[in-house]
């Protein structure tokens, strides 16, 4: 079996040896590729460099999802951005969603940019978001919008279409 794994949290340095072992997985075959997720979360923009890579490689090869542990925040994206039937989640796991986080010191200036920042990145997740699973980007939104980390049992990640089938 071909497996990569992202058992830490979404940074720079983790995201860079996944891209390398993807990319290594494409050159050596098309067989599928099982990718175990259990994290906390972390970087939004290495979140999505990496879901850029699942995109750009699963029409050649399919890359098999499964949320054990914990799935949250970037994590999340990530387990549904599996191909879709072969993403699974374990009985116990938790998934968890929330807005985007960010914190900014400066003139008035920068961080009015920074907000405007913060805001698009929000955005492009709602939007891949609900490219990737069964809701609506009215759906996330209103879960964003609790303004409160919002938990989620297997069995509803998988009807919110985040995971197909437990394990």
């Amino acid at each position: 079996a071909r497996i990569i794994g992202l058992v830490s949290e979404v940074d720079e340095e983790k995201i860079a040896e996944l891209l390398q072992a993807i990319l290594f997985l494409k050159e050596t075959g098309t067989d599928p590729v099982d990718f175990y997720i259990s994290t906390y979360g972390g970087s939004a923009d290495d979140m999505f460099c990496l879901y850029d890579m699942m995109n750009h490689i699963k029409p050649d090869m399919e890359i098999r999802t499964i949320g054990i542990g914990k799935v949250m925040s970037a994590g999340t994206l990530l387990l549904a951005a599996g191909t879709k039937g072969q993403r699974s989640i374990g009985r116990h796991c938790r998934v968890m969603i929330h807005a985007v986080n960010a914190g900014s010191v400066g003139d008035l200036h920068s961080i009015e940019n920074e907000v405007k920042a913060v805001k698009h990145m929000q955005d492009l997740y709602v939007n891949a978001m609900s490219t990737e699973t069964q809701m609506t980007k009215r759906q996330i939104q209103k879960l964003i919008d609790r303004k409160v980390n919002v938990y989620l049992t297997a069995e509803e990640a998988i009807e919110y279409g985040i995971a197909d089938k437990l394990i």
